[in-house]
């Protein structure tokens, strides 16, 4: 594979990086807001699920 000059290779860089869609305010907004529901939801399921299985070795092993 042939070596790129470092002046090559910020042209390359610059432009790929012209052809990136970057998401708008909103959009980013709306996908915080859903990681931060989607991670609240999996912490009282796992808070739960914990639960019972703590309840139930306890029930077993007394």
């Amino acid at each position: 594979m042939a070596k790129t000059s470092p002046g090559l290779f910020v042209r390359q860089v610059r432009q790929e990086m012209s052809k990136v869609t970057w998401p708008s305010r909103r959009e980013t907004t709306v996908s915080v807001v859903m990681v931060f529901i989607f991670s609240a939801i999996l912490s009282v399921y796992f808070l739960a699920v914990d639960a019972v299985l703590g309840w139930g070795v306890r029930y077993i092993f007394g």
